[in-house]
C-alpha cells in the first residue's frame, strides 16, 4: 500500500466517527485506530543535551500487618488532571526551561500542564477545567501509566 493511500486513509478515519478501521491490500494489512476522542498536539522529541539518565524506581517494601483498623487515605479535593496515555512525564519543554505551571499557578481550559513522551514523540497535555493548580503528583522525568492522576485543579 502506497504512503498517498495510507494517509488518506488516515484523514478519513481521524475526520469521521470511525474509531477503527481495518484494511487488507493483497498481502499488506493495515490498522488504524484511533486513540483518543480528544486530540493531543505532538512533537518530534530532540535528545536533551547533557544525556539525562533517570534511575528505575525502588521495588515497593512489603507493608506490615495492619492491626484493627486501615489508615485513612486522604481524597484530593479539586478537579483531576488525569494521564491521556502511558510514557514519560516532563514539567517543561526542554532541560533548564520553566516548568509549564507550579503549585499555585491560574489556568484555564487549554493551558498546556506537562508533556508525555510517547515512542519518542512528546504529546502537550492540556487543562481539561478552569482554576488554580493546587498539587502536582508526578515527578520530572518520571513515568507515568494511563489513567494515572498528574494534577489536582482547583
Amino acid at each position: 500500500m502506497d504512503l498517498r493511500k495510507l494517509k488518506t486513509l488516515i484523514d478519513l478515519v481521524a475526520e469521521s466517527d470511525i474509531a477503527e478501521l481495518e484494511v487488507t491490500e493483497g498481502e499488506s494489512k493495515v490498522r488504524i485506530v484511533k486513540s483518543s476522542p480528544v486530540p493531543q498536539n505532538q512533537v518530534v522529541m530532540m535528545q536533551p543535551q547533557g544525556g539525562q539518565q533517570y534511575a528505575p524506581a525502588a521495588a515497593p517494601v512489603a507493608a506490615a500487618p495492619v492491626a484493627a483498623a486501615a489508615p485513612v487515605v486522604a481524597v484530593p479535593s479539586g478537579h483531576v488532571v488525569k494521564s491521556p496515555m502511558v510514557g514519560s512525564f516532563y514539567r517543561s519543554s526542554a532541560p533548564g526551561s520553566p516548568a509549564f505551571v507550579e503549585v499555585g499557578s491560574v489556568v484555564k481550559e487549554g493551558d498546556t500542564l506537562c508533556i508525555i513522551e510517547a515512542m519518542k514523540l512528546l504529546n502537550e497535555i492540556d487543562a481539561d477545567a478552569s482554576g488554580v493548580i493546587k498539587e502536582i503528583l508526578v515527578e520530572n522525568g518520571q513515568p507515568v501509566e494511563f489513567g494515572q492522576p498528574l494534577f489536582i485543579i482547583g
